[in-house]
């Protein structure tokens, strides 16, 4: 069994949710082994982390309570073509081998027997959804760089942040995008006429003072029609967003916040105190998880209805709208680690080593 791939996808039966979704942070695919010593009990998957995330269950629940009853993985009597053929029909990232006496005696990923990393899931789910981009920023926590680069334009790899964003929506079939402009706004529209495919269609919107994300959607009331996404143009999330869309779909939100699950550790051990300043109770260097906006949406065009025309707003003021209106406002919690802030310096320097 080859150690180095394996080393984060096994965890304890006696683990809890945050330590699965702090192990699945160190590993190159989205499900665990749950073992009991050295016997397998079952998989765990992602999506059975962001389950339990959206029914509210405490971190601390213990990973065999979140699992499905059932699931498939391959026998030691079993050829290497069945096993193949098995995996390619989970459209899983790995399948373990079992012996009849419930031990671990392979592991088989989709690298082994196809030609890519992971299974890339084909789909044209997005085609009639169109992307709004929030471009128009002065990528003020990136100066000196984008003095000269406008942020949208900033390198990762062998494209820019705007090229990876366009790129990830595309191979889900969507071809209609709307650019939200403002700063450096020739040199955007200069560098994408001969990046982009024909095949897909870019309007630019500009605005002649700072609108908010909200003001700027006012821009499009017309033209959203269907259900849309807006993401910032400073974030790459490197989830599969067919659940994303399907759990908004499915909830029938009005909007639904992409999240990112975020781990704290308090170096310091922190007090809880009594109105009268009586010492209630003390936790030695706590872990506080939380889940932090990502800035990646999903919305109905009837949202739009909460927007004043030619007035400053945040996204933040439409969710509120939304709500006291009694629209559903929901909420898809995503790995820490599939997000990617590069609107920071060491976010940054970080997708940057991913991408060299």
């Amino acid at each position: 069994m080859n150690i180095e791939r394996t080393k984060n996808i096994f965890i304890e039966a006696d683990k809890n949710l945050l330590d699965a979704l702090n192990l699945m942070d160190k590993s190159v695919v989205k499900a665990l082994i749950i073992l009991k010593g050295d016997l397998y009990v079952n998989l765990l998957s992602i999506g059975d982390i962001q389950r339990a995330i959206l029914k509210n269950l405490p971190l601390t629940t213990m990973v065999t309570e979140i699992t499905r009853s059932t699931t498939i993985v391959a026998y030691e009597d079993e050829s290497e073509e069945d096993i193949k053929i098995k995996l390619f029909d989970l459209k899983a990232d790995f399948i373990p081998v079992v012996s009849t006496d419930k031990k671990i005696i392979k592991v088989y990923f989709w690298s082994d027997f196809f030609n890519t990393q992971n299974y890339i899931q084909p789909s044209n789910l997005l085609e009639n959804v169109p992307v709004v981009v929030m471009a128009g920023g002065l990528g003020t926590r990136l100066k000196p760089l984008t003095y000269v680069i406008p942020k949208p334009l900033i390198p990762i790899g062998e494209h820019s942040i705007l090229e990876e964003i366009i790129n990830k929506f595309s191979n889900l079939g969507a071809k209609n995008y709307f650019l939200s402009v403002n700063y450096k706004a020739d040199l955007i529209k200069f560098y994408l006429k001969d990046k982009i495919k024909e095949s897909i269609d870019i309007e630019y919107i500009e605005e002649d003072k700072p609108l908010g994300t909200g003001g700027a959607l006012y821009m499009l009331k017309n033209k959203l029609k269907n259900t849309f996404i807006v993401t910032n143009c400073d974030i790459v999330i490197e989830e599969n967003y067919i659940p994303i869309y399907e759990y908004h779909k499915n909830s029938k939100n009005d909007i639904t916040i992409v999240a990112a699950v975020k781990h704290l550790k308090i170096p310091y051990g922190t007090l809880e105190t009594g109105d009268d300043g009586a010492l209630l109770s003390m936790i030695e260097k706590p872990d506080i998880t939380f889940l932090v906006n990502t800035g990646m949406y999903i919305l109905e065009p009837n949202v739009l209805e909460h927007i004043q025309d030619d007035t400053l707003m945040h996204i933040t003021e439409l969710f509120d709208k939304v709500k006291s209106a009694g629209g559903k406002v929901g909420v898809f919690p995503i790995s820490e680690k599939s997000w990617y802030d590069i609107g920071e310096w060491k976010e940054y320097m970080n997708i940057l080593n991913k991408y060299m």
